[in-house]
């Protein structure tokens, strides 16, 4: 009986997770779609970690002429029906693999010297070319220049199209080139070149404009009119950035995107993949929340895509329940400060739309140049879908999507990102919330009511909350004033200068919402400032089906509840340690009926 397979998390290479009995999800028929494509080259763009680097991996080892034991690792697999094709292609052509994805580096220099690195490295995988009697005594004091770092910027720009000729040369049969995560050094440029000379004309250029300059020699060299040694080309990235001219000058050149009919099923788990590897693993029974959390996607015209790097992760660690793993392997600082720009009030409504499961329609631009993004906001749903935290899910016409948060997983960080931009949205309103937030700090608390209603109405909607799931798996209904909670303790933080402001610790008998310690007690000031105990309650909306008595009656008791609840719990002692008496401790409830809140008690 053959051992039971196991996930191998976190390799990319098809060579070890087949022979160390790696749990595969069989993907082997990309490799004959691709190489049948009729386009010499092609590129592939998915978001990160959905199996671009696995499925490269996969495609050199079946057609490279020095892996000629590579046959065995696809005995299981279904490209080995194609008995002819397998016949007539399997190890028979020499393959050049590189990945860029290790190339975001922060100024050109170091940029300049990681891709020396890189192709040194590329070029010492084919050393064996040096022993070669079919390249010519300078062509091999060339290659010897890459190896060693010595060369000039020329010769590496060049390096890719040098190499496949070498190899053309010596195995007298056309290249595969393999290219992985190619945008990655110009996503990275684009990011740390200032905004104000990114379109800046000058003699010097800027290290986007070097890097692109750079790419342009680098990969159009030998993809552009190579017919002489190139067999196929295959790109892979996040972003198609064509009008850079990169790609504008190739010839059978296309470009298989999230929203093309092609290779739709290559990239991330179709949900019958989900469903074997779910019964494989004895899992069967998470498969409906295990949807929730991390199905979702639509690559062209197949729905249903789940995340491979989550589901991977899930079936590693399922007794530790549902997580957000896929959002926490990178940074996406393009991402993030796109959303997070000053003038996204627009954006902000959309985003409110999408976080409460409502579609949105939106043009996706294809084929853009990254220095548009700073003219063009509108170029971050494109961003936003092909980097995976949005999905189409039906086509309007020619460019435009219908589109959607594909999961909870998702959802939970752009939950994040509104917060954040709210705290932001409010320091742009100083004068309102410094007036409020001294109103609080002085015991006016009428006054901080008013201020804080107001607050609430001019940058607060209705948010539906994702759940959380237990260790058991069941579903935890989050109650919304942990989110009113969140919000507040946003607002607050303009008090930072003066306040410690600490958040849901254990004080006394139990776990206070907020409180604000002065800072000046820390400094062993004379002068006396109140401390603050905030408890937060929500309760629903039923103004429509009770009287104004019985409305404020239940506003006003509870009210009362979270004050006895201060001081019945003593949260009051977290101050006292900090030598505050007291009388000086304000205590302050603040109850959202619906998304109002209501503060002081109503007279009747």
């Amino acid at each position: 009986m053959k051992p039971k397979k196991v996930i191998r998390k976190g390799s990319s290479d098809f060579k070890t997770i087949i022979e160390d009995n790696g749990y595969f999800i069989d993907k082997t028929m990309l490799i004959k779609e691709f190489f049948d494509n009729g386009n010499y080259i092609m590129l592939m763009p998915r978001p990160k970690r959905f199996g671009k680097t696995l499925n490269l991996s996969m495609i050199e080892h079946f057609f490279d002429i020095q892996k000629l034991n590579s046959a065995k690792l696809f005995t299981e697999f279904e490209i080995t029906n194609e008995k002819d094709f397998c016949k007539e292609h399997q190890n028979k052509y020499p393959v050049i693999n590189v990945s860029l994805k290790k190339v975001k580096e922060t100024n050109w220099d170091k940029c300049k010297k990681k891709f020396k690195i890189l192709i040194s490295e590329l070029y010492q995988k084919h050393d064996y070319l040096l022993n070669s009697d079919k390249l010519k005594k300078y062509e091999k004091q060339i290659f010897e220049s890459l190896i060693l770092r010595t060369a000039d910027l020329t010769e590496y720009e060049n390096s890719l199209l040098k190499l496949a000729n070498y190899l053309f040369s010596h195995y007298n049969q056309k290249v595969v080139i393999l290219v992985d995560e190619y945008d990655a050094p110009i996503i990275s440029a684009f990011q740390y070149t200032p905004s104000q000379i990114k379109n800046y004309k000058s003699l010097e250029l800027t290290y986007y404009q070097k890097v692109i300059s750079f790419m342009q020699s680098f990969l159009g060299d030998a993809f552009k009119g190579n017919e002489d040694s190139l067999k196929k080309g295959l790109l892979t990235g996040v972003m198609r950035v064509g009008k850079e001219s990169i790609f504008s000058e190739w010839n059978n050149f296309e470009v298989y995107g999230i929203t093309m009919p092609y290779f739709s099923d290559k990239f991330g788990f179709t949900k019958n993949e989900v469903k074997k590897l779910l019964t494989y693993f004895n899992l069967q029974n998470d498969n409906e929340k295990l949807a929730k959390w991390y199905d979702g996607y639509k690559f062209g015209n197949v729905s249903g895509i789940y995340n491979p790097w989550s589901i991977v992760s899930y079936v590693l660690n399922n007794k530790a329940g549902f997580r957000p793993y896929w959002v926490n392997t990178g940074s996406d600082i393009l991402i993030r400060d796109k959303i997070l720009e000053p003038d996204i009030d627009k954006t902000y409504k959309t985003l409110q739309k999408l976080i409460s499961g409502e579609l949105v329609t939106k043009e996706i631009e294809e084929n853009f140049v990254f220095a548009d993004f700073e003219t063009d906001r509108d170029l971050l749903w494109t961003l936003l879908i092909y980097s995976g935290y949005l999905t189409q899910v039906n086509k309007v016409d020619l460019a435009t999507y219908q589109l959607k948060i594909p999961n909870f997983e998702i959802k939970g960080i752009f939950k994040k990102i509104i917060i954040k931009w709210l705290t932001n949205k409010i320091k742009f309103r100083k004068d309102l919330l410094i007036s409020t937030s001294h109103n609080l700090i002085n015991n006016e608390i009428k006054e901080f009511e008013l201020g804080f209603k107001q607050i609430f109405e001019d940058t607060l909607s209705y948010f539906d909350i994702a759940p959380v799931i237990d260790k058991d798996n069941k579903e935890i209904k989050i109650p919304k004033e942990q989110f009113f909670h969140v919000y507040t303790l946003g607002l607050l933080t303009i008090l930072s200068d003066d306040y410690i402001i600490s958040s849901n610790r254990e004080s006394g008998e139990g776990r206070y919402d907020i409180v604000l310690i002065p800072r000046n007690v820390e400094r062993h000031s004379s002068v006396a400032q109140n401390g603050i105990i905030i408890e937060i309650k929500q309760i629903e909306n039923q103004k429509s089906k009770e009287t104004n008595k019985q409305f404020t009656d239940r506003i006003n008791k509870k009210i009362d509840e979270a004050l006895e609840q201060i001081e019945r719990k003593k949260y009051y002692k977290t101050l006292l340690a900090h030598r505050i008496g007291l009388e000086q401790i304000k205590r302050v409830a603040i109850i959202f009926v619906g998304k109002e809140p209501y503060i002081t008690k109503i007279k009747n």
